[in-house]
């Protein structure tokens, strides 16, 4: 399936159907007054978020998405029905905002989670609404309301809690096959990986976190080279970042620290937020490079890269050095979570008993 993780849509909630203007006629009442009921509400437009899909592709080939009008009110006190409502599944981390403006209106965080992008109008009153002791035989009626219309933006930022960040060919589908249940294509060249891939990384019984691949970056990505570039959003949810870095590249002229200087310097250009978050090195292909040289060769890039943050040596081929990072990740990620949830601090004058009234 082709992966899209940006779409517009034009939503319609159904119009209110019409009041109606009705008198009761039966035999032996001359005067039966008014019985004209109320119109149906308009059908109105949800999204619930299912955790089933993970791409917004429906939505590039269906744009348009009406729901239905409230039928009309009747006579002797029936009601228009309601319009049918309609319900759009997206995936979870979808962002949706308003086209014209770019204000977000709605994120979609929860599995399961409903909201209402378009409210349905309301019916409009017959005339037996309008019926009172000095006006017996009313003749008003009110037409239905319209329902919602917006032409919406859709935008997918996957969830995940570790995004991995390199070039291509860095070994970040290797890492990702290696350590979770993904199973990304892997190749031997360039842009192997054309969209993000997902992988839970189980650590122990109700122990896991999530880690997402996206394509590789090149110099100049911030300004549309490569494919790095449009699937940088992915990243912005995560907790941390593994730069991924290829400590043997097959070309000797290319420079690991060149590389990985000019890949955070994308990233700072794309989003300075997503250049603050926590960010640890990852230094792969250790199996190709000799045994007796590999100290050294660390030992040079930590200090040219002029790094001062966590540093772990992998081979994600062999898996050597995977399970430590593993644990260390998980850490981390369960100790921001349990930042996160923390209950707020109370302030210490309002820590007593409250005042009694």
């Amino acid at each position: 399936m082709k992966f899209v993780d940006e779409a517009f849509i034009d939503v319609a909630a159904g119009d209110g159907g019409n009041g109606c203007v009705s008198f009761r006629h039966e035999k032996y009442k001359e005067f039966g007054g008014p019985d004209g009921g109320d119109g149906g509400r308009g059908g109105h437009v949800f999204a619930v978020a299912d955790p089933n899909l993970n791409t917004l592709v429906d939505f590039r080939y269906s744009r348009r998405h009406e729901a239905k009008r409230g039928e009309h009110g009747k006579g002797s006190d029936m009601f228009g029905a309601a319009g049918s409502d309609i319900t759009l599944k997206m995936p979870v981390g979808t962002i949706i905002s308003d086209a014209d403006t770019g204000e977000v209106l709605f994120e979609l965080l929860t599995p399961g989670e409903v909201i209402t992008i378009a409210k349905g109008g309301d019916g409009g009153f017959g005339n037996m609404r309008f019926k009172s002791a000095i006006n017996r035989a009313p003749r008003q009626k009110t037409p239905g309301w319209p329902g919602e219309r917006r032409n919406l933006k859709l935008e997918l930022k996957v969830l995940a809690d570790v995004g991995l960040l390199g070039m291509p060919n860095a070994g970040k589908s290797t890492f990702i096959a290696a350590v979770s249940n993904a199973r990304p294509k892997i190749a031997d060249y360039p842009f192997t990986t054309l969209h993000p891939n997902l992988g839970v990384v189980r650590v122990g019984p109700e122990q896991s976190f999530v880690v997402a691949d996206i394509p590789g970056l090149i110099e100049g990505a911030s300004e549309g080279a490569g494919l790095g570039h449009q699937f940088l959003r992915h990243l912005q949810r995560t907790r941390l970042l593994l730069h991924v870095v290829d400590l043997a590249p097959f070309d000797e002229a290319v420079d690991p620290v060149a590389q990985a200087k000019a890949i955070v310097g994308e990233l700072k250009k794309y989003d300075a937020g997503l250049y603050e978050k926590p960010r640890w090195l990852v230094l792969n292909k250790l199996d190709m490079v000799p045994s007796e040289e590999r100290a050294a060769r660390v030992k040079d890039f930590v200090k040219r890269f002029k790094w001062k943050g966590p540093v772990f040596e992998i081979s994600a081929l062999t898996r050597e050095g995977c399970e430590p990072l593993v644990q260390s990740i998980f850490q981390h990620v369960h100790a921001q979570q349990l930042a996160q949830n923390a209950p707020a601090e109370v302030d210490p004058r309002f820590a007593g008993e409250p005042p009694r009234g």
